[in-house]
C-alpha cells in the first residue's frame, strides 16, 4: 500500500491477507497482540488498532479473556449478522429451513452479471423456504456458481449441519465476508403466496442478496421473498 495510508491500515491489509491465506483459519486463535506486533514489526498500540478495524467488519471476534479467534459462521454469528428479521418485540431467532427445489441450470444475463460469469455458465438453483415457530417468513431462489462448489449435490445441501454460509465455509474453504442487497417492495407471485401461506395480492418484501468472499469474489446470489404480516427487516448501520 502507499506510504500515505498509515501504518495500522497497512498492517490491517496484511492480516487480512493472512486471513485469506488461511494462515489461521475460522475459529482459530491469533496469537497474543504483542507477538503479533512482533511479527509485523510495529508496537502493540498500533497492531491493537489494525485488530480493532476487522473486529468492526466481523473478520476478527474478540472473546473476553481468551483472546483474538477468526470469525467463523457460527449459527450465532449468521444469526448476529445475515438474518435481518425480527418479531414485533424485536426478538431475532434462526429459521427453519426447508429445501423445495435443487438443480442444474445455467446463467441467465441477469444472474451471469451478478456472479460475474459468463452467460450461461453451469449454476445451481435452489429454492428454499424459511419458517419462524411453523409459519413460513422467506421464500429464497437461490443461485451459485458450480465451478465454485463442484461436488455439491442435494444431499450435501439438504443434510448440511449449519447454516448455508457455514457449508460454504467448512467444505469449500469459502467464507463469505460481506452482503449486499437491493430491497423494494412487490407482489408476491402464484407460487409465492401459496409456499408463504398469503392470500393474492400480496405484498412482500424483495430482496436480491448477493453474498461476497475475499476481494470481491460472488459466492451466490438470491432473491427473497418475504412475509412481513408478524416480522419486520432491521438493518443496524455502523458500529456499535
Amino acid at each position: 500500500m502507499p506510504r500515505r495510508v498509515p501504518l495500522y491500515k497497512r498492517v490491517k491489509q496484511r492480516l487480512a491477507a493472512a486471513l485469506e491465506k488461511g494462515v489461521w483459519r475460522p475459529g482459530e486463535a491469533l496469537p497474543p497482540e504483542p507477538a503479533l506486533a512482533k511479527r509485523f514489526a510495529v508496537s502493540v498500540g498500533t497492531l491493537r488498532k489494525a485488530v480493532d478495524e476487522l473486529v468492526a467488519e466481523s473478520l476478527l471476534v474478540r472473546r473476553q479473556g481468551s483472546g483474538t479467534y477468526v470469525d467463523s459462521h457460527t449459527r450465532d454469528t449468521m444469526l448476529a449478522r445475515f438474518f435481518p428479521m425480527v418479531d414485533r418485540t424485536g426478538n431475532k431467532r434462526l429459521p427453519q429451513s426447508r429445501l423445495l427445489s435443487f438443480r442444474r441450470g445455467r446463467a441467465s444475463a441477469a444472474i451471469a452479471a451478478l456472479l460475474h460469469l459468463q452467460r450461461g455458465a453451469p449454476v445451481f438453483e435452489i429454492d428454499n423456504l424459511l419458517s419462524l415457530d411453523d409459519e413460513p417468513l422467506i421464500l429464497d431462489r437461490i443461485r451459485l456458481p458450480q465451478a465454485l462448489f463442484p461436488d455439491l449435490t442435494e444431499a450435501i445441501f439438504a443434510e448440511r449441519e449449519a447454516t448455508i454460509y457455514a457449508l460454504y465455509q467448512s467444505r469449500y474453504g469459502v467464507t463469505v465476508v460481506r452482503t449486499e442487497e437491493s430491497i423494494a417492495a412487490a407482489l408476491a407471485d402464484e407460487r409465492a403466496c401459496e409456499l408463504l401461506l398469503l392470500t393474492p395480492p400480496a405484498p412482500v418484501l424483495r430482496v436480491v442478496r448477493t453474498a461476497y468472499a475475499w476481494h470481491s469474489q460472488p459466492v451466490d446470489t438470491r432473491v427473497r421473498l418475504i412475509a412481513t404480516r408478524r416480522h419486520h427487516y432491521r438493518s443496524v448501520l455502523g458500529q456499535r
